[in-house]
């Protein structure tokens, strides 16, 4: 079969699409073979060597793929062959293994699909996954009316859009570009704003009438950080759950002790889905609604390119650039 391999770290060139044999399902497991493959920012991290989840060298990267049951292992019983599955590798001892036309996984990783799912829609579950998680764990379930959304027409960021508008909230999506902006507009956002045109302050005041946020979601951290808790209103809370452009930096605590931020008894939290590493339940219970959702047509990822597999360093190529609006697919 046809994969990508990554037999050492560094920039998109390490990435060789290669001839590798197709793998045998051992014992209660279940080859599937690809429709679509989602490329996520993990990837980008561990074809770096700075993921601390690093699998070891050489590996295939790539953590989820939409597809079919090519094979079923001895025992294997819970699926069917040609019956549509998805495959995270939130569920597999490494957080890899992807970015092929097969790959062979315990039955009990695996998740079903329905046979009206979309299985390019199916391969972006795992954005869907971590924006799931930010609205409804990392804000102890009570997330709110109103989210100011970071980075939200990428993969990540515009799939809280859609949740958040399925969750009944005031979406605010957050943007470098006018391009991007037209973009989530498009998408359903219900709010955007260009922070290389606006004084981002001034218009989530405006949006909310002068109440303030009640979630925050951000993916950059830095310097500009600090900046966020003046925009929350009354128990207001802003979740870093990435660091685009490095640590935290700034007095945080200074923020959320003055101000808006301490009249508004703001919060701030740290999110990342590795803790629920030990949780496959609540894990579970995340991707059983989404999965509900997809089947429903509610899930509509926004999609920037779709990409053959031997085109992955494009791919990672365009997101470092940050070109993408959306979700980047491989298809084998």
């Amino acid at each position: 079969m046809k994969a990508i391999l990554l037999s050492r770290t560094g920039d998109p060139s390490v990435l060789d699409y290669v001839e590798v044999p197709t793998p045998r399902p051992a014992p209660g497991e279940v080859l599937v073979k690809a429709d679509t493959i989602g490329v996520s920012r993990p990837e980008l991290l561990v074809r770096r060597g700075v993921y601390p989840w690093m699998p070891p060298l050489p590996a295939i990267p790539g953590i989820e793929m939409a597809g079919t049951v090519a094979e079923l292992g001895a025992g294997a019983s819970r699926f069917a062959v040609g019956q549509k599955v998805y495959v995270t590798a939130r569920e597999l001892a490494v957080r890899a293994g992807c970015y092929a036309e097969y790959i062979s996984v315990p039955e009990r990783a695996l998740f079903a699909l329905p046979p009206e799912a979309d299985l390019e829609a199916a391969a972006c579950l795992s954005n869907y996954q971590v924006a799931w998680h930010l609205l409804h764990s990392a804000t102890r379930g009570a997330p709110g009316r109103t989210v100011l959304i970071g980075s939200a027409s990428g993969g990540l960021g515009s799939a809280a859009v859609q949740l958040a508008k399925l969750a009944g909230m005031t979406a605010i999506g957050l943007v470098g570009t006018q391009e991007k902006a037209r973009a989530l507009m498009a998408f359903g956002a219900d709010h955007v704003i260009d922070e290389s045109r606006d004084n981002v302050a001034a218009r989530v005041s405006e949006i909310t009438g002068g109440v303030g946020v009640d979630l925050i979601l951000d993916a950059v951290g830095g310097r500009d950080f600090a900046k966020f808790p003046a925009m929350l209103g009354p128990f207001g809370l802003v979740v870093s759950y990435g660091k685009l452009v490095g640590k935290i930096e700034g007095n945080v605590v200074d923020a959320l002790d003055a101000g808006p931020g301490y009249l508004n008894s703001a919060a701030v939290r740290i999110f990342t889905m590795h803790t629920l590493d030990d949780k496959p339940e609540v894990r579970a219970q995340s991707m059983n609604d989404l999965i509900k959702k997809l089947a429903e047509g509610a899930i509509r990822p926004l999609i920037h390119a779709r990409l053959p597999l031997k085109d992955a360093r494009h791919a990672h190529e365009m997101i470092e650039a940050r070109q993408v609006i959306g979700k980047i697919l491989l298809k084998p």
